[in-house]
């Protein structure tokens, strides 16, 4: 059986490098988790980060995309000021994978 969404990965994630930030604490909203790796990867690099990649099982019940192929990594979700928030299974669950989106 042949992989359907392997091209998805290569397509939609568009980040080579960036900061993976754990936080598995079940009473931290999503948004509150980000924010928190926002202000580090700003301090860390004197960037603002604008892509922020999670595990589909991270996304609130509320903002779980209804496209079957979100779970991908095809559909995106602003969350949070301008860090567009994607689901991608390769990212595990509890990490967040934070940083500049490549435009090329």
């Amino acid at each position: 059986m042949k992989p359907v969404r392997s091209h998805m990965y290569e397509r939609r994630q568009n980040m080579n490098a960036g900061m993976l930030w754990f936080d598995n604490d079940p009473k931290t909203a999503l948004t509150a988790k980000i924010e928190r790796a926002v202000d580090y990867y700003r301090h860390k690099y004197g960037r603002d980060p604008n892509l922020c990649l999670i595990h589909p099982s991270m996304l609130p019940s509320d903002k779980k995309m209804e496209d079957p192929a979100s779970e991908g990594g095809a559909g995106e979700k602003p969350i949070t000021g301008k860090v567009t928030v994607r689901p991608y299974r390769p990212v595990l669950p509890g990490h967040l994978w934070i940083g500049i989106e490549d435009t090329h």
